[in-house]
């Protein structure tokens, strides 16, 4: 059984239809990558899947259990975690006062200090930086905020989206490398990403989204490879 199950999700802002019938599958240990063009459906998709817009119909499946019409605050209680297109850090406050809240739904607090912990070993700069106002990081930093943050939750599947917008060549890589790490620590990974080439050489296997509808699926090698995918989206 897959650990996330989305089957027919139809969602609409007003009267524009933004998700015409999408099904797709994450099964837990893997990275799997939906990429498509702007406006394609991928960030709603997202928001759908957490609980912060609600499908016209159709059904999403965490864990077994059905999440269709879960709040988005009980959805991270149940063991998901979403890395929100802009990092939404709070930036009024510390870099620690942020991570502290992503544990919000968490009430153990040595463990709470033991995950805080191994954040700080996956992302050095963020322990250098605890004191330090979020809103004064480079955007570098604070993707890697925005990260850790989701991570305090102690997610089983984490939900990213354009974790690379925006950043320099150097922090997309790093970042991607973090993914990845991530990824091999034990936590599942769905990831919305533009830079296609990136998300398709670290993941496992993705699909494709375009206007509402899922175009193509498959393992990411072969849509790395595939002509169609190269034109339109690898700039080849």
């Amino acid at each position: 059984m897959a650990l996330l199950e989305v089957h027919d999700i139809k969602v609409y802002y007003g009267m524009i239809q933004a998700l015409k019938g999408i099904s797709f599958e994450v099964n837990e240990g893997e990275i799997v990558a939906l990429i498509g063009a702007n406006g394609a459906g991928k960030t709603t998709t997202l928001h759908t899947i957490t609980g912060l817009l609600r499908a016209k119909s159709g059904s999403i499946h965490f864990d077994g259990k059905d999440i269709t019409k879960t709040p988005a605050h009980h959805v991270v209680g149940m063991g998901m975690a979403h890395v929100p297109e802009g990092r939404r850090v709070f930036a009024n406050m510390t870099v620690l006062q942020n991570l502290k809240m992503g544990a919000f739904t968490r009430r153990d607090k040595d463990e709470i200090m033991d995950t805080l912990e191994t954040v700080y070993h996956r992302f050095p700069r963020l322990k250098e930086r605890q004191g330090q106002i979020a809103g004064t990081l480079s955007g570098g930093e604070q993707q890697m905020l925005a990260m850790g943050r989701a991570l305090m939750s102690r997610p089983r599947l984490i939900l990213m989206d354009e974790p690379s917008m925006g950043l320099s060549p150097i922090f997309v890589n790093e970042i991607f490398d973090i993914i990845q790490k991530v990824s091999d620590s034990g936590t599942t990974v769905l990831l919305v990403e533009q830079n296609a080439r990136k998300a398709l050489s670290i993941a496992d296997r993705a699909y494709v989204l375009e206007t509402g509808t899922i175009s193509m699926s498959g393992r990411a090698a072969d849509l790395l490879n595939d002509e169609a995918v190269q034109k339109a989206y690898l700039g080849e």
